[in-house]
């Protein structure tokens, strides 16, 4: 299967940046917005918010593949269209970066039929990256699983942060030790690790003095740890 032309609805983070890669890697491709102007397009990529995709979706005339870029969203978002299918690049994006934020990364791909699967599986190959089949139903706990090592990674950064802040150390000398710990294959490590309940009950009494906010999600991450290191 093959795409001569593709459309991508959505000129923000994640369709500009698969545009600019379909692009550079000779596909036709170009991004529309609210008047919907798909043109000839054989593919359209919905690359709009959740929320948006199935009023998007009613609104353009069967015909071409119709996909939505969404991690939670169902395939039913894409009523009425029959030839349909999702692809979700697993990244996080940014306006002031280009195609590149696609290199190395992987997308679920998720269909109904064989040929739906196929030309998911096309445009990962057009996109560059690697992919894998994805269960419709399995979508919104696949999309939580990514918010862990996303969204959570930001949240557990800025605590980190703030609580640099509180003793004056520069926060941006906790990405080194971010990296390494990728760079080590996630390995346990800290005094959860060595059952050290002195340090960890220090923690918190530190936490508790100077930062208190912070002493329910430490307590919460806590928990996880240990029950993890069992």
């Amino acid at each position: 299967m093959t795409f001569q032309s593709i459309t991508v609805v959505g000129d923000g983070q994640v369709g500009r940046t698969l545009a600019a890669r379909l692009t550079g890697r000779g596909v036709p491709a170009r991004t529309v917005g609210r008047d919907l102007d798909v043109g000839e397009a054989d593919l359209v990529l919905l690359a709009v918010p959740d929320r948006a995709i199935p009023e998007v979706a009613q609104a353009l005339e069967p015909g071409p593949w119709v996909a939505h870029l969404s991690g939670a969203t169902l395939l039913s978002a894409l009523d009425p269209h029959t030839r349909r299918f999702s692809i979700h690049p697993l990244q996080t994006f940014t306006l002031d970066r280009g195609a590149e934020q696609l290199d190395g990364a992987w997308a679920a791909v998720s269909g109904e039929t064989a040929e739906a699967l196929e030309a998911g599986f096309e445009v990962a190959r057009l996109l560059g990256v690697q992919s894998f089949e994805l269960a419709d139903e399995d979508r919104p706990l696949y999309h939580a699983a990514a918010m862990f090592v996303a969204a959570f990674l930001v949240t557990i950064h800025e605590a980190a942060a703030e609580l640099f802040h509180a003793v004056g150390a520069p926060p941006e000398a906790l990405e080194p030790l971010l990296r390494r710990t990728i760079e080590n294959g996630f390995a346990p490590t800290g005094p959860h690790t060595r059952a050290d309940w002195a340090t960890i009950e220090g923690h918190l009494a530190a936490i508790r003095g100077r930062r208190p906010e912070l002493e329910p999600l430490y307590r919460a991450l806590s928990d996880a740890t240990m029950e993890l290191a069992r």
